[in-house]
Protein backbone atom coordinates (compact mmCIF):
# COMPACT_ATOMS: atom_id res chain seq x y z
CA UNK A 1 0.00 0.00 0.00
CA UNK A 2 1.25 3.31 -1.01
CA UNK A 3 1.58 5.75 1.92
CA UNK A 4 0.99 9.35 1.58
CA UNK A 5 3.51 12.12 2.42
CA UNK A 6 3.53 15.80 3.62
CA UNK A 7 0.87 17.31 1.39
CA UNK A 8 1.51 19.50 -1.09
CA UNK A 9 -0.23 22.20 1.00
CA UNK A 10 2.39 22.17 3.75
CA UNK A 11 -0.12 22.17 6.44
CA UNK A 12 -2.45 25.07 7.30
CA UNK A 13 -2.14 28.45 6.51
CA UNK A 14 -0.02 29.53 9.42
CA UNK A 15 -1.56 33.18 8.88
CA UNK A 16 -4.98 31.70 9.09
CA UNK A 17 -4.30 28.71 11.66
CA UNK A 18 -3.81 30.39 15.34
CA UNK A 19 -3.93 27.41 17.50
CA UNK A 20 -4.91 27.95 21.53
CA UNK A 21 -2.68 25.22 23.42
CA UNK A 22 -0.43 23.84 20.85
CA UNK A 23 0.82 27.01 19.13
CA UNK A 24 3.97 28.17 20.39
CA UNK A 25 4.93 31.92 20.65
CA UNK A 26 1.55 32.89 19.39
CA UNK A 27 -0.06 36.04 21.23
CA UNK A 28 -4.12 35.00 21.47
CA UNK A 29 -6.59 37.57 22.56
CA UNK A 30 -9.28 35.41 24.30
CA UNK A 31 -8.49 32.89 27.69
CA UNK A 32 -11.52 30.32 27.85
CA UNK A 33 -12.89 28.92 31.20
CA UNK A 34 -10.34 26.14 30.64
CA UNK A 35 -7.36 28.41 30.93
CA UNK A 36 -6.70 27.63 26.98
CA UNK A 37 -5.83 30.44 24.95
CA UNK A 38 -8.94 30.92 22.21
CA UNK A 39 -8.04 31.19 18.18
CA UNK A 40 -9.51 34.83 16.96
CA UNK A 41 -11.13 32.97 14.27
CA UNK A 42 -12.21 29.43 13.80
CA UNK A 43 -9.67 28.33 10.85
CA UNK A 44 -11.36 24.49 11.16
CA UNK A 45 -15.04 25.63 11.09
CA UNK A 46 -17.21 22.95 9.11
CA UNK A 47 -14.60 20.57 9.43
CA UNK A 48 -15.22 16.82 11.51
CA UNK A 49 -11.92 15.45 12.65
CA UNK A 50 -12.95 11.20 13.50
CA UNK A 51 -10.82 9.69 15.98
CA UNK A 52 -10.07 6.68 17.45
CA UNK A 53 -8.70 6.64 21.23
CA UNK A 54 -8.32 3.77 23.92
CA UNK A 55 -11.09 3.17 26.65
CA UNK A 56 -9.02 4.73 29.21
CA UNK A 57 -8.71 7.76 27.36
CA UNK A 58 -12.23 8.26 27.32
CA UNK A 59 -12.37 11.00 29.44
CA UNK A 60 -9.75 13.04 27.97
CA UNK A 61 -10.99 11.93 24.09
CA UNK A 62 -14.46 14.21 25.43
CA UNK A 63 -12.02 17.03 26.89
CA UNK A 64 -9.72 17.26 23.36
CA UNK A 65 -13.22 17.27 21.66
CA UNK A 66 -14.48 19.81 22.98
CA UNK A 67 -11.29 22.22 23.54
CA UNK A 68 -10.36 21.38 20.12
CA UNK A 69 -13.56 22.33 18.93
CA UNK A 70 -13.32 26.05 20.92
CA UNK A 71 -10.40 26.58 19.45
CA UNK A 72 -10.54 26.28 15.96
CA UNK A 73 -14.23 25.14 15.31
CA UNK A 74 -13.48 21.95 14.09
CA UNK A 75 -15.77 19.48 15.35
CA UNK A 76 -14.14 16.12 16.71
CA UNK A 77 -16.36 12.87 16.46
CA UNK A 78 -14.34 10.39 19.19
CA UNK A 79 -14.84 6.42 18.97
CA UNK A 80 -13.84 4.78 22.02
CA UNK A 81 -12.89 1.30 21.81
CA UNK A 82 -11.19 -1.34 24.77
CA UNK A 83 -7.36 -0.78 24.62
CA UNK A 84 -6.88 -4.29 23.15
CA UNK A 85 -8.71 -3.81 19.85
CA UNK A 86 -7.25 -0.06 18.31
CA UNK A 87 -4.92 -2.13 16.51
CA UNK A 88 -7.27 -3.82 14.93
CA UNK A 89 -10.04 -1.26 14.50
CA UNK A 90 -7.60 1.01 12.96
CA UNK A 91 -5.95 -1.26 10.68
CA UNK A 92 -9.41 -2.74 9.21
CA UNK A 93 -10.21 1.01 8.68
CA UNK A 94 -7.70 1.51 6.37
CA UNK A 95 -7.38 -1.66 5.19
CA UNK A 96 -10.73 -1.99 4.02
CA UNK A 97 -11.02 1.47 2.10
CA UNK A 98 -13.73 2.80 4.58
CA UNK A 99 -11.25 5.69 6.28
CA UNK A 100 -13.53 6.59 9.26
CA UNK A 101 -10.19 7.75 11.46
CA UNK A 102 -7.71 10.61 10.77
CA UNK A 103 -6.33 9.97 14.15
CA UNK A 104 -5.74 7.09 16.21
CA UNK A 105 -4.15 6.43 19.43
CA UNK A 106 -2.14 3.78 19.32
CA UNK A 107 -0.29 1.55 21.42
CA UNK A 108 3.51 2.05 21.26
CA UNK A 109 4.34 -1.70 20.55
CA UNK A 110 2.24 -1.89 17.78
CA UNK A 111 3.97 1.18 15.80
CA UNK A 112 5.99 -1.15 13.62
CA UNK A 113 3.51 -2.80 12.24
CA UNK A 114 1.00 -0.12 11.93
CA UNK A 115 3.89 1.55 9.60
CA UNK A 116 4.93 -1.48 7.69
CA UNK A 117 1.34 -1.97 7.06
CA UNK A 118 0.32 1.86 5.85
CA UNK A 119 -1.84 2.19 8.41
CA UNK A 120 -0.18 5.39 9.87
CA UNK A 121 1.83 8.45 8.65
CA UNK A 122 4.59 9.36 7.94
CA UNK A 123 5.23 12.78 9.99
CA UNK A 124 9.14 13.07 10.42
CA UNK A 125 8.95 16.02 7.60
CA UNK A 126 5.99 17.90 9.27
CA UNK A 127 7.57 17.41 13.20
CA UNK A 128 11.01 18.86 10.97
CA UNK A 129 8.40 21.85 9.97
CA UNK A 130 6.75 22.38 13.21
CA UNK A 131 9.46 21.58 15.48
CA UNK A 132 9.46 25.47 17.34
CA UNK A 133 5.51 24.66 18.01
CA UNK A 134 6.07 20.41 18.97
CA UNK A 135 9.57 20.81 20.98
CA UNK A 136 10.42 17.73 20.32
CA UNK A 137 13.32 17.93 22.62
CA UNK A 138 11.10 17.81 25.45
CA UNK A 139 9.86 14.68 24.98
CA UNK A 140 11.83 12.26 27.14
CA UNK A 141 13.87 10.40 24.64
CA UNK A 142 13.44 7.19 25.15
CA UNK A 143 9.76 7.54 25.12
CA UNK A 144 9.74 9.85 21.90
CA UNK A 145 12.09 7.09 20.42
CA UNK A 146 10.07 4.19 21.05
CA UNK A 147 6.82 5.56 20.44
CA UNK A 148 7.33 7.10 17.19
CA UNK A 149 10.80 6.21 15.58
CA UNK A 150 10.29 3.61 13.13
CA UNK A 151 13.16 2.51 9.94
CA UNK A 152 14.85 5.93 10.56
CA UNK A 153 10.95 7.96 10.35
CA UNK A 154 8.83 9.23 12.49
CA UNK A 155 5.23 8.19 12.67
CA UNK A 156 3.33 10.18 15.30
CA UNK A 157 4.25 12.08 18.83
CA UNK A 158 3.64 10.86 22.10
CA UNK A 159 0.62 11.24 24.14
CA UNK A 160 0.70 9.36 27.29
CA UNK A 161 4.03 8.04 28.76
CA UNK A 162 2.96 5.15 30.60
CA UNK A 163 5.32 2.58 33.10
CA UNK A 164 4.29 0.87 36.29
CA UNK A 165 5.33 1.80 39.71
CA UNK A 166 4.43 -0.26 42.84
CA UNK A 167 2.11 1.11 45.24
CA UNK A 168 1.37 -0.49 48.44
CA UNK A 169 -1.00 0.49 51.57
CA UNK A 170 0.26 1.68 54.63
CA UNK A 171 -2.04 1.02 56.63
CA UNK A 172 -2.21 -2.92 55.73
CA UNK A 173 1.73 -3.02 55.80
CA UNK A 174 1.81 -1.17 59.32
CA UNK A 175 -0.34 -3.69 61.00
CA UNK A 176 1.39 -7.02 59.63
CA UNK A 177 4.83 -5.42 60.19
CA UNK A 178 5.80 -5.61 56.84
CA UNK A 179 8.51 -3.06 54.78
CA UNK A 180 8.44 -1.55 51.45
CA UNK A 181 10.01 -4.12 49.19
CA UNK A 182 13.49 -3.46 47.47
CA UNK A 183 13.44 -7.29 46.16
CA UNK A 184 11.17 -9.40 44.73
CA UNK A 185 12.14 -11.76 47.49
CA UNK A 186 10.38 -9.14 50.11
CA UNK A 187 7.66 -8.79 47.66
CA UNK A 188 6.84 -12.60 47.77
CA UNK A 189 7.76 -12.65 51.63
CA UNK A 190 5.52 -9.63 51.94
CA UNK A 191 2.09 -10.92 50.40
CA UNK A 192 2.63 -14.17 51.76
CA UNK A 193 2.70 -13.05 54.84
CA UNK A 194 -0.74 -10.51 54.57
CA UNK A 195 -2.44 -13.03 52.95
CA UNK A 196 -2.15 -15.70 55.53
CA UNK A 197 -3.39 -13.27 58.22
CA UNK A 198 -5.53 -11.23 56.46
CA UNK A 199 -7.43 -13.33 53.50
CA UNK A 200 -10.07 -14.46 55.29
CA UNK A 201 -11.20 -10.94 55.55
CA UNK A 202 -11.33 -10.71 52.23
CA UNK A 203 -7.76 -8.63 52.34
CA UNK A 204 -4.69 -10.01 50.20
CA UNK A 205 -1.00 -9.33 49.84
CA UNK A 206 -1.89 -8.24 45.60
CA UNK A 207 -3.50 -7.40 42.90
CA UNK A 208 -1.64 -8.94 40.25
CA UNK A 209 -2.26 -8.26 36.97
CA UNK A 210 -3.05 -11.17 35.05
CA UNK A 211 -5.31 -10.84 32.64
CA UNK A 212 -4.33 -12.00 29.32
CA UNK A 213 -4.15 -9.37 26.94
CA UNK A 214 -0.34 -8.82 25.93
CA UNK A 215 -0.76 -4.85 27.52
CA UNK A 216 -2.12 -6.69 31.02
CA UNK A 217 -0.10 -9.39 31.84
CA UNK A 218 2.57 -8.58 29.74
CA UNK A 219 3.51 -5.20 31.99
CA UNK A 220 3.20 -7.74 35.24
CA UNK A 221 5.82 -9.89 33.11
CA UNK A 222 8.01 -6.70 32.28
CA UNK A 223 7.83 -5.48 36.08
CA UNK A 224 9.90 -8.87 37.26
CA UNK A 225 12.29 -9.09 33.75
CA UNK A 226 13.19 -5.58 34.24
CA UNK A 227 13.29 -6.09 38.01
CA UNK A 228 15.95 -9.23 37.26
CA UNK A 229 18.16 -6.82 34.56
CA UNK A 230 16.71 -8.83 31.92
CA UNK A 231 15.66 -7.66 28.21
CA UNK A 232 12.85 -8.87 25.77
CA UNK A 233 15.25 -8.95 22.86
CA UNK A 234 19.08 -8.90 22.16
CA UNK A 235 21.09 -6.03 20.34
CA UNK A 236 20.98 -8.29 17.24
CA UNK A 237 16.90 -8.09 17.48
CA UNK A 238 17.08 -11.80 18.64
CA UNK A 239 14.60 -13.62 21.04
CA UNK A 240 16.14 -12.59 24.98
CA UNK A 241 13.40 -14.86 26.38
CA UNK A 242 16.32 -17.68 26.85
CA UNK A 243 18.18 -15.59 29.62
CA UNK A 244 18.14 -16.68 33.08
CA UNK A 245 16.04 -12.99 34.39
CA UNK A 246 13.59 -14.27 31.47
CA UNK A 247 12.65 -17.22 33.26
CA UNK A 248 13.10 -15.91 37.13
CA UNK A 249 11.11 -12.94 36.29
CA UNK A 250 7.95 -15.62 34.85
CA UNK A 251 8.83 -17.41 38.40
CA UNK A 252 8.62 -14.68 40.28
CA UNK A 253 5.14 -13.74 38.91
CA UNK A 254 3.25 -17.45 39.01
CA UNK A 255 4.76 -17.37 42.54
CA UNK A 256 2.29 -14.49 43.41
CA UNK A 257 -0.84 -17.06 42.35
CA UNK A 258 -1.72 -18.50 46.01
CA UNK A 259 -1.20 -14.87 47.86
CA UNK A 260 -3.04 -12.29 45.25
CA UNK A 261 -6.31 -11.48 44.98
CA UNK A 262 -8.54 -13.64 42.96
CA UNK A 263 -7.58 -14.68 40.54
CA UNK A 264 -4.47 -12.97 38.86
CA UNK A 265 -5.47 -14.99 35.71
CA UNK A 266 -8.65 -12.59 35.87
CA UNK A 267 -7.44 -9.88 36.93
CA UNK A 268 -7.45 -6.63 34.52
CA UNK A 269 -7.25 -2.80 34.69
CA UNK A 270 -11.01 -3.07 35.72
CA UNK A 271 -10.75 -5.42 38.78
CA UNK A 272 -6.88 -4.39 40.28
CA UNK A 273 -7.78 -0.62 40.15
CA UNK A 274 -10.93 -0.85 42.67
CA UNK A 275 -9.26 -3.28 44.53
CA UNK A 276 -5.88 -1.32 45.99
CA UNK A 277 -9.32 1.98 45.80
CA UNK A 278 -10.92 0.08 48.48
CA UNK A 279 -8.52 -1.42 50.76
CA UNK A 280 -8.50 -5.13 49.67
CA UNK A 281 -4.81 -5.80 48.84
CA UNK A 282 -1.72 -4.27 50.24
CA UNK A 283 0.56 -4.08 46.87
CA UNK A 284 -0.52 -3.51 43.17
CA UNK A 285 1.92 -2.91 40.16
CA UNK A 286 -0.13 -0.05 37.82
CA UNK A 287 0.14 2.58 35.74
CA UNK A 288 1.58 5.64 37.46
CA UNK A 289 -1.54 7.74 37.52
CA UNK A 290 -3.01 5.36 40.48
CA UNK A 291 -1.42 8.05 42.70
CA UNK A 292 -3.98 10.51 41.36
CA UNK A 293 -7.03 8.15 42.21
CA UNK A 294 -5.64 7.06 45.54
CA UNK A 295 -5.67 11.10 46.56
CA UNK A 296 -9.30 11.63 45.25
CA UNK A 297 -11.88 10.97 47.99
CA UNK A 298 -14.79 10.41 45.30
CA UNK A 299 -13.41 6.95 44.50
CA UNK A 300 -10.84 6.23 46.98
CA UNK A 301 -10.74 5.03 50.60
CA UNK A 302 -7.14 5.44 51.19
CA UNK A 303 -6.92 8.30 51.24
CA UNK A 304 -3.04 9.36 52.71
CA UNK A 305 -2.95 5.86 53.47
CA UNK A 306 -0.94 4.46 50.37
CA UNK A 307 2.61 5.25 48.97
CA UNK A 308 4.32 4.45 45.94
CA UNK A 309 7.76 3.32 45.13
CA UNK A 310 10.34 1.67 41.99
CA UNK A 311 9.93 -1.54 40.81
CA UNK A 312 11.91 -4.28 42.89
CA UNK A 313 15.11 -5.65 41.67
CA UNK A 314 15.52 -9.80 41.87
CA UNK A 315 18.27 -12.10 41.24
CA UNK A 316 22.22 -10.39 40.56
CA UNK A 317 20.29 -7.12 39.80
CA UNK A 318 20.76 -4.12 42.07
CA UNK A 319 19.71 -1.53 39.99
CA UNK A 320 15.79 -0.42 40.43
CA UNK A 321 13.85 -0.44 36.45
CA UNK A 322 10.59 0.85 35.32
CA UNK A 323 9.17 -0.94 32.32
CA UNK A 324 7.35 1.25 29.92
CA UNK A 325 4.51 -0.71 30.09
CA UNK A 326 1.40 0.67 28.08
CA UNK A 327 1.98 3.88 26.78
CA UNK A 328 -0.09 5.68 23.71
CA UNK A 329 1.13 8.17 20.79
CA UNK A 330 -1.22 9.82 18.29
CA UNK A 331 -0.43 8.69 14.56
CA UNK A 332 -2.28 10.48 11.66
CA UNK A 333 -4.15 7.90 9.83
CA UNK A 334 -3.25 7.24 6.39
CA UNK A 335 -6.75 6.67 5.24
CA UNK A 336 -7.52 10.15 6.11
CA UNK A 337 -8.79 12.42 4.18
CA UNK A 338 -8.50 15.62 6.43
CA UNK A 339 -4.44 15.07 7.28
CA UNK A 340 -3.66 18.63 7.72
CA UNK A 341 -6.79 19.04 10.37
CA UNK A 342 -5.51 15.94 11.86
CA UNK A 343 -2.05 16.94 12.47
CA UNK A 344 -3.49 19.96 13.96
CA UNK A 345 -4.87 17.93 16.34
CA UNK A 346 -2.26 16.23 17.44
CA UNK A 347 -0.17 18.90 17.91
CA UNK A 348 -2.99 20.47 20.02
CA UNK A 349 -3.02 17.28 22.10
CA UNK A 350 0.39 16.71 22.65
CA UNK A 351 1.65 20.07 23.46
CA UNK A 352 3.32 21.09 26.69
CA UNK A 353 0.60 23.44 27.17
CA UNK A 354 -2.21 20.72 26.77
CA UNK A 355 -0.39 17.78 27.97
CA UNK A 356 0.00 19.38 31.44
CA UNK A 357 -3.78 20.22 31.65
CA UNK A 358 -4.13 16.21 31.05
CA UNK A 359 -1.54 15.67 33.22
CA UNK A 360 -3.58 17.61 36.26
CA UNK A 361 -6.72 15.85 35.21
CA UNK A 362 -8.13 13.24 38.08
CA UNK A 363 -8.95 10.55 35.71
CA UNK A 364 -6.86 11.36 32.52
CA UNK A 365 -5.20 8.29 32.60
CA UNK A 366 -2.38 10.43 31.11
CA UNK A 367 1.13 10.42 32.56
CA UNK A 368 4.08 12.28 32.07
CA UNK A 369 6.20 12.03 28.55
CA UNK A 370 7.68 15.44 28.48
CA UNK A 371 10.59 16.46 30.66
CA UNK A 372 9.29 19.60 31.23
CA UNK A 373 6.50 18.41 33.01
CA UNK A 374 7.95 15.12 35.36
CA UNK A 375 9.86 17.63 36.74
CA UNK A 376 7.73 20.80 37.31
CA UNK A 377 6.68 22.33 39.96
CA UNK A 378 3.31 21.62 39.34
CA UNK A 379 3.19 18.16 38.52
CA UNK A 380 5.23 17.75 42.10
CA UNK A 381 2.59 19.59 43.85
CA UNK A 382 0.19 17.59 42.26
CA UNK A 383 1.22 13.87 42.64
CA UNK A 384 4.23 14.24 45.09
CA UNK A 385 4.68 10.69 45.63
CA UNK A 386 4.90 9.32 41.56
CA UNK A 387 6.09 12.32 41.09
CA UNK A 388 9.33 11.22 42.98
CA UNK A 389 8.99 7.33 42.12
CA UNK A 390 9.52 8.86 38.76
CA UNK A 391 11.71 10.78 38.59
CA UNK A 392 15.69 9.73 37.25
CA UNK A 393 13.96 6.34 36.57
CA UNK A 394 11.49 6.70 33.52
CA UNK A 395 14.57 8.03 31.26
CA UNK A 396 16.15 4.36 32.18
CA UNK A 397 13.31 2.26 31.15
CA UNK A 398 13.16 -1.19 29.97
CA UNK A 399 10.95 -0.37 26.47
CA UNK A 400 8.80 -3.52 24.69
CA UNK A 401 9.60 -4.54 21.24
CA UNK A 402 8.60 -2.30 18.50
CA UNK A 403 9.18 -4.54 15.17
CA UNK A 404 6.87 -5.22 12.84
CA UNK A 405 6.70 -8.34 14.51
CA UNK A 406 5.78 -6.79 18.33
CA UNK A 407 2.50 -7.62 18.69
CA UNK A 408 2.75 -11.16 17.15
CA UNK A 409 5.73 -11.33 19.96
CA UNK A 410 3.27 -10.04 22.89
CA UNK A 411 0.59 -12.03 21.46
CA UNK A 412 2.23 -15.65 21.93
CA UNK A 413 4.40 -14.64 24.91
CA UNK A 414 1.28 -13.78 27.12
CA UNK A 415 -0.41 -17.04 26.26
CA UNK A 416 2.28 -19.07 27.50
CA UNK A 417 2.36 -16.78 30.47
CA UNK A 418 -1.43 -17.29 31.11
CA UNK A 419 -0.71 -21.05 30.80
CA UNK A 420 1.70 -20.58 33.65
CA UNK A 421 -0.72 -18.60 35.51
CA UNK A 422 -3.10 -21.21 35.16
CA UNK A 423 -1.13 -24.50 36.20
CA UNK A 424 -1.05 -25.93 32.73
CA UNK A 425 2.78 -25.27 32.02
CA UNK A 426 5.52 -24.62 34.36
CA UNK A 427 7.55 -21.25 34.08
CA UNK A 428 10.43 -22.67 32.86
CA UNK A 429 8.21 -24.45 29.84
CA UNK A 430 6.22 -21.50 29.20
CA UNK A 431 9.20 -19.35 28.81
CA UNK A 432 10.81 -22.17 26.20
CA UNK A 433 8.02 -21.74 24.56
CA UNK A 434 7.96 -18.27 24.17
CA UNK A 435 10.97 -18.23 23.20
CA UNK A 436 10.83 -21.19 20.67
CA UNK A 437 7.97 -19.23 19.28
CA UNK A 438 9.68 -15.71 19.25
CA UNK A 439 12.33 -17.54 17.12
CA UNK A 440 9.98 -18.62 14.43
CA UNK A 441 8.14 -15.05 14.25
CA UNK A 442 11.61 -13.51 14.15
CA UNK A 443 12.60 -16.03 11.45
CA UNK A 444 15.54 -16.72 13.17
Amino acid sequence: MKRSSVSSSGGLSRRRFLLAAASAGVALPLVGKTGIAMAADKPLAGQTVNILISQPHSLTGSKLAKDFEAATGAKVNVTVVPYDQVQAKATLDVQSGVNEFDVIDFWYPTKGQLAEDGIVEDVTAWIERDKAQIQPEDFIPLIYDAYTLHDGKRWGLPYDGDSHLLFYNKEILDRNGVAVPTTWDEYQAAIQKISVAESKNGIYGAAVLGGKAPIIIGSSYANRLAGFGGVFLNEDGSSALDSEAAVAAAKALVATNPWALPTPLETRFEEGLPAFLGGKVAFIEFWSDLGVYAQDPSGSKIVDKWGATQIPVGGGNTKPRLALNAGFGFAVSAGSGKKDAAWELIKFATSPQYQEELLLLTGSGIDPDRKSLLYSDKYKAFAPKVQGALAGALEESLPWPTTPESPQLQQALADELALALAGSKTPEQAIADAHAAWQRILGA
